[in-house]
């Protein structure tokens, strides 16, 4: 399998260009990694190296996009201080998209920012919620009508320990892979779990489809094993940007990690047929949403 990671030298988050390998690269589903590229934690914001600034029950703290915070523990000093590193965050990864994928910036939806101190490795989950599975993101009471899950991750880990992924084969022989075993897209059901709040909007097929590929690849382990992967180490002090939608990933081990999530609608790519959206659209021959 051709690698599915391109290293940028870029080490400003104010200084990434447009380049036009990188971002049909990025709309096929690689990763563009920058090993340069670091958040930096000022002194104050040491103390939120900890799991203890989670609160009881929570994977992650978040920042929504007005400005709340929400997930962290601990007094108000302390969550100023999260609130506070986070939003930096946000605004150190916007500025990165929006400098390197400027076609983007009137079309981007700002998603909640994420701050994530807890330990992969530890984690107990069942196999549909284990991101140690390899999988394309796709959430089941959130349906999305194809829109992009734009995603850039920094590792923060004090300890110089790598954030490690495993990063799979590319969205179009997943598709082709798992779309024959998919269970047939029903109406009434999606509009039943509408009327019981299962879902927040009505399940098109589109979502139907990116939910059956998510937990057909989870499900099946002899595919996790021996599917076509590289592991990928990402260091202490670098950055990482994805589509989270198209990406085939598995968080294996890390701690200590920011999360940005930003949403575009596929026809607002610089090459809308490259979507999963498009891909799927055309291995079925049908309109998904």
């Amino acid at each position: 399998m051709d690698t599915q990671l391109v290293e940028l030298d870029v080490a400003d988050w104010t200084a990434a260009k447009p380049n036009d390998a990188w971002i049909a690269a990025l709309e096929a589903g690689k990763v563009l990694y920058f090993p340069r590229l670091g958040f930096e934690l000022l002194p104050e914001e040491r103390g939120l190296l900890t799991p203890a600034v989670l609160s009881p029950d929570v994977r992650n703290i978040s920042l929504n996009a007005d400005g709340k915070l929400k997930g962290a523990a601990g007094d108000d000093a302390v969550q100023r201080a999260a609130a506070a590193m986070v939003s930096r965050f946000r605004e150190q990864a916007q500025q990165l998209i929006h400098g390197l994928l400027p076609h983007y910036t009137p079309a981007l939806r700002l998603a909640p920012t994420s701050y994530r101190p807890a330990q992969v490795e530890t984690r107990v989950q069942s196999w549909r919620a284990d991101d140690k599975r390899l999988h394309v993101d796709s959430f089941p009471s959130r349906p999305n009508y194809g829109e992009r899950i734009l995603r850039v991750f920094a590792n923060a880990n004090p300890d110089g320990l790598p954030r490690v992924w495993r990063v799979g084969e590319p969205f179009e022989a997943v598709a082709a892979r798992f779309l024959p075993r998919t269970k047939p897209y029903v109406r009434w059901q999606a509009k039943l779990m509408r009327a019981l709040r299962v879902t927040k909007s009505l399940r098109s097929e589109y979502d139907h489809l990116m939910l059956q590929l998510h937990d057909g690849m989870k499900s099946d382990l002899e595919y996790q094993k021996t599917s076509p992967q590289q592991t990928v180490s990402f260091p202490a002090g670098s950055v990482w940007v994805c589509f989270s939608d198209q990406t085939s990933h598995a968080v294996m081990s890390g701690q200590y990690m920011l999360e940005q999530t930003l949403h575009l609608a596929p026809a607002k790519q610089y090459n809308p047929n490259s979507s999963p959206l498009a891909i799927l659209s055309r291995l079925t021959g049908r309109n998904l949403v």
